[in-house]
């Protein structure tokens, strides 16, 4: 038996977020970026120098642009400061948060800026996307995001330690509990025929729940930020993280238990069918949950007070990333084997 326990508690205290427009034709990447920055040290409260490390995301094969967070540091304010360039795919975003996260719990660095950004319309993307499935066998991917990405923008996120949370914060700190990633090759499903192993999905919110003690997700979570690449899918997927049976997604759908007023809303801020900035877009589901943590989520905001918030990413060959965040830092550890 061991227990589950991070070395250090982490505390989500800055979000920004540029708009999202399928052409922003009036600013370049670094003029994006900065953007989201400047937005996220405004809502922490916070300048470059308060920051110890830059944490950069995007998919650079989109754009054309070898190592663009070499560029994008006149953007990020990365100039003489340790930063680390992450690319996962879809999950771009969700793994730039996980990194923050343990970056700053590890007690390596103090306070983390997290930037997560596409300009998609600087090169081919979905083009270059769909020859990576075939049409025939994955079939199932050539819908949704996968062929409909156009999105450009960027969402910058602040994470600092409950050491400094304690000095004070702008905001109310929004705490990360715990998150997963799981990977699975997206060829196994076809070579199992109906017999399939479990989706990464299930496998992701099974062991995480089962880790942090949650036996029922509908009833514990307030609001889910969804990875939803299509309509078809999300609906599906539903089923898998929360651990239902049967049709018993559908039937909640039906009831409008996943409505905004609903018992457990899901993506209020549009999701990922609203936009997908491939390198931003799993950052802006913790990034939108820790909003209506907050209550600043705007015209969006749910109205029932948000508690705990689940956030999930997606990409490339079934990855999965999901998380738990929390308003308060009273969650207990739990044994597990």
């Amino acid at each position: 038996m061991k227990k589950h326990a991070k070395n250090g508690n982490v505390a989500i205290i800055g979000i920004g977020q540029t708009s999202f427009s399928s052409h922003k034709e009036d600013q370049n990447q670094v003029e994006m970026v900065q953007e989201a920055v400047i937005n996220a040290l405004a809502d922490a409260g916070l300048k470059i120098g308060d920051i110890d490390c830059i944490v950069h995301g995007n998919m650079e094969l989109f754009e054309m642009q070898f190592a663009p967070d070499l560029w994008h540091s006149l953007g990020t304010g990365a100039y003489g400061k340790d930063e680390y360039r992450i690319t996962t795919g879809g999950t771009t975003g969700a793994t730039l948060v996980c990194a923050a996260d343990n970056l700053v719990a590890s007690g390596l660095y103090g306070t983390v800026l997290a930037i997560g950004m596409e300009k998609l319309q600087e090169g081919n993307t979905t083009g270059g996307i769909t020859n990576m499935a075939d049409p025939l066998w994955f079939r199932n991917l050539q819908t949704g995001a996968l062929t409909g990405t156009t999105s450009d923008g960027a969402c910058a996120m602040i994470f600092t330690s409950e050491e400094k949370v304690k000095q004070g914060t702008k905001n109310p700190p929004v705490w990360i509990r715990d998150h997963i990633q799981v990977h699975r090759e997206e060829t196994i499903p076809n070579l199992f025929g109906f017999n399939k192993p479990e989706m990464t999905h299930h496998c992701a919110a099974r062991t995480l729940f089962a880790r942090n003690g949650i036996q029922d997700p509908v009833a514990y979570f307030d609001v889910f930020e969804m990875y939803d690449p299509s309509a078809w899918w999300a609906v599906d997927w539903l089923r898998e993280f929360f651990l239902l049976k049967g049709d018993e997604h559908l039937r909640m759908l039906e009831a409008g238990d996943f409505d905004l007023d609903g018992r457990i809303p899901i993506n209020p801020s549009g999701g990922v069918i609203a936009s997908n900035p491939i390198g931003a877009t799993a950052m802006l589901r913790p990034a939108e949950a820790a909003l209506q943590i907050r209550g600043d989520a705007g015209g969006h905001q749910i109205k029932k007070e948000v508690r705990h918030a689940l956030a999930s990413g997606f990409g490339g060959t079934f990855w999965t990333v999901l998380m738990i965040l929390e308003k308060e830092l009273n969650w207990q550890e739990v044994n597990h084997d």
